[in-house]
Order: C-alpha cells, then sequence, then structure tokens
C-alpha cells in the first residue's frame, strides 16, 4: 500500500514540465519588457506579469473541464463567437483604423482571438461525428470549408490579416489530420497560388498590399513600408551571439525599432540577449509544442486526438508566423510572441490551448490509470 502523498492529487497530476516551461517564457518576456522600457516596470512588464498570473490561474481551471464538455459545446460555442464576430461588423469599437473589438464598458473583447481555438474544436467535432469512410468524400471537405471560411471572411472585413490566415491555417490543419486527401490540398495550393496576385491588388487593403511587396525587398522603401523589416533585422543582426547586454539595446531604446514591446519583441529580445536568448525562445515554445503533440498522440478519441494536435499548431503558427514576420522572411501581419509580446488577446488565446490540452491530458491519465 502506497503512502499518501502531501501534495493534492490535482496538483500533483498537472503536467509541471510544461508549466514551468510556460512560466520561464513569460518571466523572460516580463524581463525584456522591462529592458524595453527603459528599466522600468511600467508601463509594460508590471501588468504584463499580473496578466500572465491571472490567465495562468484560468488555464488551470480550465484544466479541470471534462472533455466531453469541450466535444459537446464546440459546436455551439463556435455559433455564439460567429454571432459575436457579426456584432464586431455592425457595432464594433474601431482602433488604430481597425474594427476589431466589442466594447463592453468593463472589458474590450476580440472575437476574433477567441474563434482561433474555437475553429479546431469545431472542426474536430465535425470530424468526430462524421463516419471514417466518408473522410475522403467531397461531404467531408464543404462543411468544414464553411466552418473555416465564414469566420475568416469576417476577420478579414476588420481588416485583420494575420488573424485570418491563423484562424485558416488551424482549420485546415485539423482537416489534413483527419485525412482529406493530399491530392486536394495541392489542388487548393496551386488554386491560392493563382488567387494570390487578384487578392493582392483587389481585395487587401493598400496598407496590407504594400506590406506583402515591401518584405520582399525591405531596401527599396528603407524609411517607409519597409521600416519595420529593416530595423528588426538590424537590431536581431547586431546582437551577434551572446547580444549587447540587459538593458543595452540601442534600437529599442532609442526607438529606430517600431513596436518593440509588441509585434516586434523577438528583435528587442535578440539585441540584448543575442543568439542564445533567441534560441532559449524558439527551444522551449518547441518543448510546449511537443508536448501538445505528444497529448494528441496518447489521446483515445478522434475528437480529442484532432483538438490537441490542432491546438498544439495553433501555438506553433503564432511562433513561425511572428519568427518569420520580424526577419523578414513573411510579410508583417501583426501576430505577437504569445508570452513575451505585451498585450493579453494573444496570451489569453494561448492559455485557452494550454487549458483545454490540460484537460484533454488529464482525461488521458484517467483512462490509462483505468
Amino acid at each position: 500500500m502506497s503512502r499518501p502523498s502531501i501534495v493534492p492529487a490535482p496538483l500533483a497530476q498537472l503536467p509541471w514540465r510544461m508549466l514551468l516551461l510556460v512560466i520561464a517564457i513569460a518571466g523572460f518576456g516580463v524581463v525584456v519588457l522591462y529592458s524595453a522600457a527603459g528599466g522600468n516596470l511600467r508601463p509594460w512588464a508590471l501588468s504584463q506579469g499580473i496578466r500572465f498570473c491571472v490567465l495562468l490561474v484560468g488555464a488551470l481551471a480550465l484544466s479541470r473541464v471534462p472533455q466531453e464538455v469541450w466535444r459537446q459545446f464546440a459546436l455551439p460555442a463556435y455559433v455564439v463567437i460567429l454571432v459575436l464576430l457579426i456584432a464586431v461588423e455592425l457595432l464594433g469599437a474601431v482602433r488604430g483604423g481597425a474594427q476589431r473589438w466589442l466594447d463592453l464598458g468593463f472589458i474590450r473583447l476580440q472575437p476574433s482571438e477567441l474563434m482561433k481555438p474555437m475553429i479546431v474544436l469545431a472542426c474536430a467535432r465535425f470530424y468526430d461525428m462524421l463516419p471514417p469512410n466518408e473522410t475522403r468524400r467531397f461531404g467531408a471537405i464543404w462543411p468544414a470549408a464553411l466552418l473555416i471560411g465564414l469566420p475568416a471572411g469576417l476577420v478579414m472585413l476588420q481588416p485583420d490579416l494575420g488573424t485570418a490566415l491563423m484562424i485558416t491555417a488551424g482549420g485546415i490543419t485539423v482537416m489534413f489530420l483527419a485525412g482529406i486527401p493530399l491530392r486536394l490540398f495541392v489542388g487548393g495550393a496551386l488554386a491560392l497560388a493563382i488567387a494570390t496576385p487578384l487578392a493582392v491588388n483587389f481585395l487587401l487593403h493598400d496598407y496590407q498590399r504594400n506590406r506583402v511587396l515591401i518584405f520582399m525587398d525591405p531596401e527599396s522603401d528603407p524609411l517607409g513600408t519597409g521600416y519595420h523589416i529593416s530595423q528588426s533585422k538590424i537590431a536581431i543582426g547586431s546582437g551577434g551571439m551572446t547580444g549587447k547586454g540587459f538593458l543595452n539595446g540601442t534600437q529599442s531604446h532609442l526607438d529606430y525599432l517600431p513596436e518593440g514591446h509588441t509585434d516586434f519583441v523577438f528583435a528587442t529580445m535578440a539585441e540584448e540577449w543575442g543568439l542564445l536568448g533567441g534560441i532559449f525562445i524558439i527551444g522551449a515554445y518547441l518543448m510546449v509544442i511537443r508536448w501538445g503533440i505528444d497529448v494528441g498522440m496518447r489521446a483515445r478519441t478522434r475528437f480529442a486526438k484532432l483538438s490537441a494536435a490542432g491546438l498544439a499548431t495553433t501555438i506553433f503558427f503564432y511562433l513561425a508566423i511572428n519568427l518569420m514576420m520580424v526577419m523578414g522572411l513573411a510579410p508583417v501581419v501583426g501576430i505577437p510572441l504569445p508570452l513575451v509580446s505585451f498585450g493579453g488577446s494573444a496570451q489569453m488565446t494561448v492559455f485557452l490551448c494550454l487549458g483545454i490540452l490540460m484537460s484533454i491530458d488529464r482525461n488521458n491519465r484517467g483512462e490509462q490509470r483505468w
């Protein structure tokens, strides 16, 4: 007979290795924001730390929600968020030239951020209901495409190209993992390649079109549209292997680097901490993502497998798109580096993903014990 542990069972069952990695990433992010503010806790580091603690508690609470609840409410919750996206078009608050928020008085709600994890759950629920032998037929494609296209289209109207891409990528990932034939994705990629020039010229706003075109040659307009990418490259390159040292960055402290505390926070970090700091951030994130993939591989149900893999991939898309953006390998589409960039929207989305992943992981552990 084993002795009872002094640690309560709900705490002992938590994936502490993953949580410690998340705490390390967020703690490093607070240090970077402290430096970006010139060695001050305000206006970014203190509020970021408080927000992290609140959202971490929220994620731990979500981990106690039974997996079956996510399965049953995936589609109803998707419909609710879709209605909120329509409400944004009708009643949304305009900020920074974009209409993305619902002003509820006590909070500004950005429904498009909630849709990133919800599109994964909705598509996973659809394929969970679909008989496996129907997956390779047309009836398995158009409903999922509709689930993805409606919110992505509404988000594009806000306009928010980065979030629309994230929603689309999350949904398509679930379609691929569900077993949709690879030839359809190849055909879709070819159609996208053909349609991209038309979309760039006729669907995107002028500033979005300029961002897409300038990333291929930012030096052609170094003081205009290409300024962000050019200064980001200078900051990253000047950091070298070990960086200039804590509080010794020049690009961010002298305001050469725009948005050095949000979208381009990785460049701020790389200037002071160098390649070693970048390897730490990327490595820690990849270990968290690998944990999420492992949760999906251990899951017993189709819904849990697709949801876990899709949510882990959503976190990966955050990381990959932001890094490509700040290094000039992709257009600037406004995707922050969650847990490091200042702001609550991306941080909230990642903690939603982690909370649901921990819920699925807890269910997996229960089944293994049984």
